[in-house]
């Protein structure tokens, strides 16, 4: 007789463990099965215990509005000045506003009288300039008379010294820059013009010469500016023969 060997004998108990346990557990569920089910009490409360009862919510706490106070406003009724203060204000008032208008007039008229005295002067202004040029205007005149007066005197002078050579035509003209002294002397003579006739140039500017002092206007007539650089122009037709 051959001994099993170990781990075969192991496996053979255990399965035989397996089986009773199996068969254990279907013996004790029939019989569960087969036991009459026991009777249920039910107790009925009219409330749950406070262990068990759900919290409920306490209701939110309303604060009570706090009353507003108005406060009235008071507004004071006008002041009415007495009736004397505004008639006191009223004076000063038109006081002041003839014041104002009075000095407001005297400044009108200086103002005026101050234009008045201004258009015055510059209408005086005005005519004396007006007289002033008329008068150098007329004075300008009676000098030009007097130096064409003078003039023509210096040449009739003149003429009465020259002495006209043969044969000389009668419209050639020959004229001179005369030079003078305050006492009608000569300073100098030069030809300005030659008439193209040299013998009569030559008796003109010989006559000059022989004709000074050539005459002058008066010396208080302060008109000597106007002779001391003269031409004098001189013709044969004037001469005569």
């Amino acid at each position: 007789m051959t001994m099993a060997e170990p781990h075969k004998i192991s496996a053979g108990a255990l399965a035989l463990l397996v089986h009773g346990i199996f068969f254990a557990i279907l013996f004790a569920s029939f019989s569960w099965q087969m036991k009459p089910p026991q009777g249920m009490v039910v107790e009925i409360w009219d409330s749950l215990p406070a262990e068990y009862a759900e919290p409920v919510p306490e209701p939110p706490q309303v604060q009570p509005e706090k009353p507003v106070l108005v406060t009235p406003k008071f507004e004071a009724p006008p002041v009415v000045p007495p009736k004397a203060d505004i008639d006191l204000k009223s004076k000063k008032k038109k006081a002041r506003e003839d014041e104002i208008k009075k000095l407001e007039d005297v400044a009108a008229k200086k103002l005026a009288e101050k234009n008045v005295k201004d258009a015055v002067q510059r209408k005086d202004e005005a005519m004396r300039q007006v007289n002033q040029r008329k008068a150098q205007e007329e004075s300008a005149i009676a000098a030009g008379k007097v130096v064409d007066e003078y003039i023509g005197r210096i040449a009739a002078k003149v003429r009465r010294f020259i002495v006209l050579p043969p044969d000389v035509a009668l419209n050639i003209r020959s004229e001179f820059n005369v030079t003078l002294l305050p006492g009608g002397e000569i300073l100098s003579v030069n030809p300005a013009k030659p008439s193209g006739n040299e013998a009569y140039d030559n008796a003109v500017e010989r006559a000059i010469y022989k004709a000074q002092p050539l005459p002058l206007p008066p010396s208080e007539r302060n008109l000597f500016n106007r002779f001391r650089e003269l031409r004098l122009k001189f013709s044969p037709a004037e001469s005569g023969r």
